[in-house]
């Protein structure tokens, strides 16, 4: 992150294709409602500083509203919880800060804190894990001529 984003930026979000691994979220090769439990404990003051505003176990999502000690910028969090395409767990995170300004990282920082507490709560090996990005598609077979 510049300078220039630190004092401007103040959202921050996962998505499979970021080039921050630490920021692509997590696929989970774990039950939906073991994901679930681990992430409302988490937002609801399993994490310093987070209290749920909302939550919809139906629509797979909680808000949160998260404030630092240090920094005190606050910022709604958005906890998405769903099944992908091939009945994985999938978790990811938006952050907005609710102040004027950049957020110096903040939002980033949470995202990445809740996820390394998510991975400890749930009690994850690597190989539950899964990598979020569609695997790439084989390379077309090319027949030899001679």
């Amino acid at each position: 992150m510049g300078l220039l984003e630190a004092f401007t930026v103040r959202d921050a979000r996962t998505r499979p294709d970021a080039q921050d691994p630490d920021m692509a979220g997590r696929t989970y090769a774990v039950p939906f409602a073991a994901v679930w439990g681990a992430t409302l404990h988490l937002a609801g003051g399993g994490l310093r500083g987070w209290t749920t505003v909302r939550r919809d176990h139906l629509e797979g999502f909680v808000e949160v509203y998260a404030t630092s000690w240090l920094l005190p910028l606050p910022a709604q969090i958005v906890i998405s919880v769903t099944l992908d395409a091939n009945a994985q767990t999938r978790v990811d995170l938006s952050a907005e800060g609710r102040h004027r300004g950049g957020d110096l990282g903040a939002n980033a920082r949470r995202i990445r804190r809740f996820l390394r507490a998510l991975d400890q709560r749930l009690d994850v090996r690597a190989d539950q894990i899964l990598d979020a990005a569609p695997a790439p598609a084989p390379a077309p077979a090319t027949e030899a001529t001679n």
